[in-house]
């Protein structure tokens, strides 16, 4: 059953990734607005924010971008999964000996994989615009590792989204408050600077706590309890992202 599981996986994102591979603006695209965003930070608004450390503000700003990066790519997963709910196709696996999980594993799946080759361009446009870090083989890995997570979690609302929408629209529209969401975080600017209400936001929501401790790991720093606080997090949105979207998904194909 689990060799049955994995080849159907395996099949379907094979084939959501070769519609990736024949348009390859969808990656570019997704890389284009954190770059932009970069560009604008450090180039215009860098010189007016003070982050009360000796860093540049391009190793400073980095790890909010990379979760933009994410956020906006995952808005092409329920995109995706829309067109086939309108296009028949699922209608169609169903007639098929096809594990009904692996459909939509084959979306999220896919979903990693162009989203870590954003993370890569946006990574690289970065330390063109000196972003430097002497973080180890260790702490690189725990940061791809969070990113990873991070991406499932959100990819999982995408399911939903992509399940839910009535429109093609709506499919995506869902991403923006998450795009939105770093903004009112440590991501860009110290929460002490802002209003006590909107610090107090930006203290507990969950994109300080992974932000922070991305800062951590690229600048060698010790994480304290921000990682455990961001892993609750994620693994909390996670599961519960994951139990919606295979109840919705059963509703629709039942």
């Amino acid at each position: 059953m689990t060799t049955h599981v994995l080849t159907d996986t395996g099949v379907l994102t094979g084939r959501s990734l070769r519609h990736i591979s024949r348009s390859p603006d969808t990656i570019i695209t997704t890389a284009v607005t954190p770059t932009a965003l970069m560009l604008l930070f450090v180039y215009v608004l860098g010189g007016a924010i003070d982050t009360g450390t000796s860093e540049s503000y391009i190793d400073y700003m980095l790890p909010g971008i990379l979760l933009i990066t994410i956020a906006s790519g995952v808005a092409y997963t329920a995109y995706r999964l829309f067109l086939d709910m309108q296009g028949g196709i699922f209608e169609r696996f169903q007639s098929m000996p096809i594990t009904r999980s692996s459909v939509l594993w084959a979306h999220v799946l896919t979903s990693l994989v162009a989203n870590l080759a954003s993370i890569a361009i946006v990574v690289a446009v970065a330390f063109l615009m000196g972003f430097r870090t002497g973080a180890s083989v260790g702490a690189w890995l725990a940061v791809v590792a969070i990113l990873v997570l991070f991406t499932l979690a959100l990819t999982w609302l995408a399911v939903i989204a992509g399940l839910s929408a009535k429109t093609v629209d709506g499919a995506s529209a869902f991403s923006y408050p998450l795009i939105f969401l770093p903004f009112i975080s440590s991501a860009f600017v110290p929460t002490d600077t802002m209003p006590a209400p909107v610090a107090w936001f930006a203290e507990n929501q969950p994109v300080t706590a992974i932000v922070d401790t991305l800062r951590a790991l690229f600048g060698q720093e010790p994480v304290g309890t921000d990682i455990w606080v961001a892993l609750a997090w994620l693994v909390g949105i996670l599961v519960v992202a994951y139990a919606g979207a295979v109840v919705i998904y059963r509703r629709k194909v039942s």
